[in-house]
């Protein structure tokens, strides 16, 4: 375990927020988990379990320890001719086990390339791109509760799975850490080009699932900055799920808009909206939007985060005002 005082932040959320924490914890093992529940005076502090920091917004320093899980490891549970279960460790960088499994011939989860972020986090955040989300492939999570000291097996039912949402968002899971999470991947060749950007892309080729991969980070590439060069945290706001009727009465205005069917309503291109109210490349101080795609919102400066916080709610705002839809921000906000 590796602890350190006042760990500046700047190098751990993609936004390049320059906040301190009062603690950084490194574990990489149940056993680190179990001493800091043991522990007196931890246990009188915040704690708050980050992946990479990309899906966050610092607005101030951080008045506790930041957890971040070292859980390495990838355990072949179960093979069979179809399939592959796998125990992945919390700590793994998400692209990185996207990688191995496509090394071994384990399928399925190549639509997911190149997000950013651990296999803990993405299994909070049920990631998804491309005509997939991780839920589709996640058996059950082990979590450990640092205030109880409980190991915890989640089935995936339980785990609540939702757009960009999972019961560990929740209050009552606030003090359960990601240890494992199990998937089972396909050892079949068929890909998955529900996509139309994919579809598009192969027109009528059936492509592998590492061509899907390259597929995949080619076009997002073409759309999303590199936050090492232009500071960002993805995607900022969610797409907006409409009742049908407000759905009807947009499209009679806008013939063209995009939408998907949801499980409640109509789901909407939040990019579109932006791009619609005349918001890609607005920029105001040190932040903006992506030139290329409006639902980036950039740190082009040494923003802080109110500074960021407060341009998301213009934006919000706009589209509020033009198409009386409210944005939601997909990015959570600290402080």
């Amino acid at each position: 375990m590796n602890i350190r005082e006042k760990e500046s932040l700047v190098s751990h959320n993609t936004f390049q927020i320059s906040v301190v924490a009062d603690w950084w914890v490194e574990y990489s093992s149940l056993e680190d988990l179990k001493r800091l529940s043991q522990d007196e005076y931890f246990q009188s502090l915040p704690f708050l379990p980050i992946g990479q920091g990309s899906n966050l917004l610092f607005l101030e320093d951080y008045r506790g320890a930041i957890l971040s899980s070292q859980i390495n490891g990838i355990e072949v549970l179960n093979e069979t001719s179809e399939s592959v279960s796998l125990r992945v460790g919390s700590g793994i960088v998400w692209d990185d086990f996207v990688v191995w499994a496509l090394a071994h011939g384990y399928n399925g989860i190549e639509n997911l390339s190149w997000i950013p972020g651990t296999v803990g986090a993405a299994a909070v955040q049920n990631i998804g791109a491309y005509g997939a989300e991780i839920e589709e492939f996640i058996d059950c999570v082990e979590t450990f509760d640092l205030k109880t000291g409980e190991q915890t097996l989640i089935a995936k039912a339980d785990c609540q799975y939702g757009y960009r949402y999972s019961i560990f968002k929740e209050e009552m899971y606030k003090n359960h850490v990601i240890t494992h999470v199990l998937f089972t991947l396909s050892k079949s060749n068929q890909v998955n080009l529900s996509y139309q950007a994919l579809e598009a892309y192969f027109s009528n080729r059936e492509p592998t699932p590492q061509q899907v991969r390259e597929a995949v980070i080619k076009i997002r590439q073409s759309k999303l900055p590199n936050p090492h060069e232009l500071p960002n945290a993805g995607s900022y706001f969610m797409n907006p799920v409409v009742p049908f009727e407000i759905y009807q009465r947009l499209s009679k205005e806008y013939p063209n808009i995009p939408y998907y069917p949801a499980e409640k309503g109509i789901k909407l291109s939040a990019a579109w909206l932006l791009d619609q109210a005349g918001l890609k490349g607005y920029k105001k101080g040190n932040v903006g939007t992506y030139n290329q795609q409006p639902l980036i919102i950039v740190n082009f400066g040494k923003a802080d985060g109110k500074e960021i916080a407060d341009f998301a709610q213009e934006l919000s705002d706009i589209v509020y005002d033009k198409f009386a839809i409210r944005l939601t921000p997909e990015v959570r906000y600290i402080g």
